[in-house]
């Protein structure tokens, strides 16, 4: 027996099981909270027949092909609307909370800083009031200094005039007085 009449059926069935590729979007992990990625973004193109643009002897059908457009990403935005798990905002940002403990701490606080700026302007006018008097006080000190090196300068003459007087021998022996000119003489 020829075994001819074999190769049509086997070569039937090599052409019969053609494996299908098909793709599937990556679905999100479970694990991650929501609001903190973005998921990444699919898109599906379809396709029809077309020869293969390295091998011109292949022929593609019409088939349909995904794309990942953009991957996952983080989420840098604050705080996902209705996300229980979303980090505390920043208070700089947070709208201000309104009850009856809050508007009572603030008017204290204002209350508080109009009495220390009033207190800073009688600091200030008692400031500018002790620079005032500093300033005399410094006028009047190189005054004194200036009075002092005068009379000091008087002292000297007066010394410098007594001694000269001193050496000079008297002109005159009698005295117009009774007593005597040496007291030790009787």
């Amino acid at each position: 027996m020829k075994p001819y009449y074999l190769i049509p059926v086997v070569l039937l069935s090599a052409c019969s099981t053609t494996p299908k590729l098909t793709l599937r979007p990556q679905q999100p992990s479970t694990t991650e909270a929501a609001g903190l990625r973005y998921p990444e973004v699919l898109h599906a193109y379809h396709i029809g027949r077309y020869a293969d643009p390295n091998d011109s002897l292949i022929l593609h059908e019409q088939h349909v092909v995904y794309r990942v457009e953009e991957n996952t990403r983080w989420n840098f935005h604050p705080g996902a609307v209705g996300d229980s798990t979303a980090m505390p905002r920043d208070a700089a940002f947070a709208p201000t909370p309104v009850n009856d403990a809050v508007l009572a701490e603030v008017n204290s606080q204002r209350l508080a800083t109009a009495q220390i700026m009033v207190e800073a302007r009688t600091l200030s006018t008692a400031l500018a009031q002790f620079q005032t008097a500093l300033q005399q006080t410094k006028t009047n000190l190189q005054e004194t200094a200036l009075l002092r090196a005068s009379i000091d300068e008087m002292k000297h003459r007066l010394d410098t005039f007594e001694s000269a007087q001193r050496r000079q021998p008297p002109s005159s022996t009698s005295t117009t007085t009774n007593e005597s000119a040496d007291p030790s003489s009787p």
